[in-house]
């Protein structure tokens, strides 16, 4: 059963959402931080260099509780086209614009978002459901992250030009800062205009703010919303683009992947994938308990969660006897509630997934695994005590670990994107690996053994760009290179160097490290 998210000497008070911190109250601070870019209870479009009122704003509910919040103003293909347009325009003005200039611009970007760093987190709670302590984290990786690249900028283009032209970015909700905007903000230090979709699924009002600041520092930014199969002709396909910057699921990358690879455009298109942790003739379980309650950071809403472990069997009840104790000790609950209005925001590791639709199609796929199965290890429980009364809890969902998924199940063999871990138990090397193979590609993966033959030799084997031993591997910042194997990635390889790489060309003939249809070249 999950705990209480409260300390035990105020776990039996009523909790009550923190004074100040109210959807209402995030929506005042945004409309005075940034008038240009909201309007009455809407948000607007950036493109062509201003704010518009355009686009049919769709419904949306915050998964904290239920709250009404700004929906995506959602535009049609033909406007969308007229943006990618003036984006380009922008771009062949900006791509001549002198290094220095630009590195004073981005960073004056940077200065801005710092000073709106708590607002912009406070939209992420309530938009995507993210704890406060991740929250503030999601935007200052964004913000630490860039102003590394800004120090670094100089040597990283050097013989490098910008592309013909500008960046498309479509990615997926959960990192908005430390993902999207990070990378909008790195493009357009190497010389290039972008244009972001915003998600579907949330982030639109901490995404206009960030575009919003960067806007004011004279960058070339535009922010639109729309639906990604009726926007693909703009964004993916118009010949105005110079690379497409994809992060979401196989299916929608997949189709975005043929039609890049069809134009010869150049692209980055990170996909989902089953990272696993194997465990194979290992003993220090203590160091792996320690662990298990920080990989359900955010509910294992992340490209680089650890849903699966692949267990060797003579080992499963050393196993469970560490991972039993670790996942009943991870705190969920609403991310804004204390006990009393002076307390600090609570510690969680997660609080609702994205929306309540999620949370029912997990509650579905474990139980059909159930009914056909598997066997359920652990199954948390939302304790009243985490909650403030009132307010819908329907987003929310605790800890859940099944043994033996089918294969019939997609938990068997796709990332569930939520708190739900799955064990296999396997005998013999080959099976370890066929077992964390199962994706067919993934971004990560981790083998704990105290073999240090054995992880040299099966490392190796495990298809995901970054294999820890023992400890988990992250999407990295910085200098860290970030990649996928199979269908977990297509397209140029990112992180360091490799970024502003993958949006800049270089001398005649070059070829990027990445996982392209005709190779596939590691750095």
């Amino acid at each position: 059963m999950a705990p209480t998210t409260t300390p035990a000497a105020t776990a039996q008070r009523p909790l009550a959402r923190k004074p100040g911190t109210g959807w209402d109250d995030a929506w005042r601070r945004a409309l005075a931080a940034a008038p240009e870019a909201f309007q009455d209870d809407r948000v607007r479009n950036l493109w062509a260099g201003t704010w518009h009122a355009d686009g049919s704003s769709l419904s949306a509910t915050s998964p904290v509780d239920g709250t009404a919040v700004a929906g995506p103003p959602m535009l049609d293909p033909g406007t969308a086209g007229r943006a990618v347009r003036a984006c380009l325009d922008q771009h062949r003005a900006w791509r001549h614009t002198p290094l220095a200039e630009r590195k004073a611009r981005v960073s004056a970007a940077l200065d801005a978002l710092a000073d709106h760093r708590d607002l912009l987190a406070l939209l992420l709670v309530w938009e995507i459901g993210k704890p406060w302590r991740l929250a503030r984290a999601d935007v200052d990786r964004a913000i630490d992250g860039v102003r590394w690249y800004v120090a670094e900028i100089d040597r990283m283009t050097a013989g490098r030009t910008p592309l013909d032209g500008p960046v498309s970015n479509i990615a997926s909700w959960n990192y908005p800062m430390s993902v999207l905007v990070h990378a909008m903000l790195v493009q357009v230090l190497a010389g290039n205009a972008v244009i972001a979709k915003t998600p579907t699924d949330g982030g639109v009002a901490c995404l206009t703010l960030a575009c919003a600041l960067a806007a004011r520092a004279g960058l070339p930014v535009s922010l639109v919303s729309g639906s990604g199969r009726e926007l693909s002709a703009a964004l993916v396909n118009s010949p105005e683009i110079g690379c497409v910057s994809f992060v979401g699921g196989r299916d929608t990358g997949a189709r975005i992947a043929t039609a890049v690879t069809d134009l010869g455009k150049r692209h980055i298109l990170e996909q989902e994938g089953l990272n696993t942790w194997g465990v194979w003739n290992f003993t220090d379980f203590s160091a792996l308990a320690a662990v298990v309650p920080k990989l359900f950071d955010y509910g294992k809403q992340r490209c680089t969660a650890y849903p699966r472990f692949v267990v060797q069997r003579s080992l499963f009840a050393d196993f469970l006897d560490a991972y039993l104790p670790a996942v009943r000790s991870v705190r969920v609950g609403h991310p804004l509630a204390v006990a009393d209005p002076d307390d600090p925001l609570p510690e969680l590791d997660f609080g609702p997934l994205v929306n309540a639709a999620k949370a029912k199609e997990l509650r579905d796929q474990v139980a059909e695994a159930v009914d056909r199965g598997a066997v359920p290890l652990h199954e948390g429980t939302l304790r009243d005590a985490a909650f403030p009364a009132g307010g819908s809890r329907d987003a929310y969902l605790a800890p859940v670990t099944l043994l033996n998924p089918p294969p019939s199940s997609p938990l068997h063999h796709a990332e569930p994107f939520g708190p739900v871990d799955t064990i296999v138990l396997v005998d013999t090397e080959a099976e370890l690996l066929a077992a964390m193979n199962a994706s067919n590609g993934a971004l990560v993966a981790t083998l704990s053994t105290d073999d240090p033959a054995a992880y040299d030799r099966l490392a190796p084997q495990v298809r995901a760009f970054k294999v820890g031993r023992g400890k988990p591997r992250s999407r990295g910042d910085r200098d860290e290179l970030f990649g996928g194997f199979g269908h977990a990635w297509r397209g140029a390889f990112v992180g360091g160097d490799l970024l502003v790489r993958a949006v800049t060309d270089g001398p005649a003939g070059e070829r990027l490290p990445g996982n392209f249809p005709d190779y596939h070249l590691m750095p």
